[in-house]
C-alpha cells in the first residue's frame, strides 16, 4: 500500500510494522470482521422468523403441527451445536445437488453414492465449476447462514414459546370477552406483550449467537478465526516477505478485545430496549421504572 513497501528486509521497524499491516492477506482479516457482522445481521432477524414460527407451530390446534413445531425445538436443542453444524451443511449441499441432478441428468445411469464419495453430473454442482470465486465463497456463506438460523431459530422458538405461556391468560379472555376473534387475539394482546417475557431469553441467545461465529471456521468460511491462525503462524524468509515468529497470541486477543466491545456494546443496546419494552408494562421492569419515576 505504501510507496515504501518495495523491500521489506531493509525497512525500520515503524515502516516494516506499517507494511506488513496492509499486505493483501491483512486486508482480507479486516474485511472478516465484516462478515461476522453481516452473518449476525442477517441471522439474527431470519432466527427470529424461524423462531416465530416454530413457536406458532409448538402451540398450534392442529395436533400434527404441534408435534412438528415441538419436534422441531426439541431435536435441534438436543443436538450439540458443533455436531450439527459438521453433519447439516454436507448434508443441505448434497440434498440440493441431489435434486439438481434429478432435474437436469435423467439419462444418468451410475450411482450417486460410490463408496465415500457423493458423485452428481457437472450441471448439478453446487456451485458450478466454472463459477466464479464469489459465488462459491457467497454460496457457503449462504449455507452457514441457514444453519445458524435453523440452529438459534430452535432456541429462538422455545424462548418464545415459554413468553406466549407467560402472558395471563385473563388478558385473552378479556380479549374474547370483547369479541375479538382467536386471530385478533393472538395479535394485538399475545404478540406485543410477550416480547417483553421473551426479550431476556433472546438477549441471552443474542450473546450465544455470538459467541457462535468462530464456527464459521469449520464451515469452510474464511472469518477472522481462520486469518488470525493463519496470519499468526510463525513464518520464515523462505514463504513469505514478512517474517515473524509465533504471533497468534497477539492476533486472539485482537479477537478477544473485538467480542468484548462487541458484546459491552450488545448489552447497552438490549437493556435500552428493554426499559421500552417494559415502560408501563405490569412487571417487574416496568415497576422498578414507576419507583425510580417517583
Amino acid at each position: 500500500m505504501f510507496s515504501f513497501c518495495t523491500d521489506p528486509s531493509i525497512l525500520p521497524d515503524w515502516q516494516w510494522m506499517a507494511c506488513y499491516l496492509t499486505t493483501g492477506k491483512h486486508m482480507a482479516f479486516y474485511v472478516s470482521f465484516g462478515t461476522v457482522l453481516l452473518l449476525l445481521a442477517i441471522t439474527a432477524p431470519v432466527s427470529l422468523g424461524f423462531g416465530f414460527l416454530g413457536a406458532m407451530a409448538a402451540r398450534a390446534r392442529l395436533w400434527p403441527v404441534r408435534i412438528l413445531g415441538r419436534a422441531y425445538i426439541a431435536v435441534v436443542r438436543g443436538v450439540p451445536d458443533i455436531a450439527f453444524f459438521l453433519f447439516f451443511v454436507i448434508a443441505l449441499d448434497q440434498a440440493f445437488e441431489w435434486l439438481r441432478h434429478k432435474v437436469l441428468c435423467p439419462d444418468w445411469d451410475q450411482p450417486i453414492r460410490q463408496g465415500n464419495d457423493f458423485v452428481v453430473c457437472a450441471e448439478a454442482k453446487l456451485p458450478l465449476g466454472t463459477a466464479p470465486q464469489w459465488i462459491h465463497e457467497t454460496y457457503g456463506f449462504g449455507l452457514a447462514v441457514l444453519t445458524f438460523a435453523i440452529v438459534f431459530g430452535a432456541f429462538a422458538a422455545n424462548v418464545i414459546f415459554g413468553a406466549m405461556r407467560t402472558v395471563p391468560r385473563a388478558q385473552m379472555e378479556t380479549a374474547e370477552a370483547y369479541g375479538m376473534t382467536r386471530r385478533q387475539s393472538f395479535w394485538r394482546i399475545l404478540v406485543p406483550q410477550m416480547w417483553v417475557y421473551a426479550l431476556p431469553g433472546l438477549s441471552n441467545l443474542w450473546m450465544i449467537l455470538i459467541k457462535a461465529t468462530p464456527l464459521l471456521f469449520l464451515l469452510g468460511v474464511e472469518d477472522i478465526v481462520y486469518w488470525a491462525r493463519e496470519l499468526g503462524g510463525a513464518k520464515t524468509p523462505r514463504f513469505t516477505d514478512y517474517p515473524h515468529p509465533d504471533w497468534r497470541m497477539w492476533y486472539f486477543l485482537a479477537l478477544l478485545v473485538f467480542y468484548l466491545a462487541f458484546t459491552k456494546l450488545s448489552e447497552i443496546v438490549l437493556e435500552r430496549l428493554m426499559q421500552r419494552l417494559t415502560h408501563g408494562q405490569a412487571t417487574m421492569g416496568g415497576e422498578a421504572q414507576r419507583k425510580a419515576a417517583a
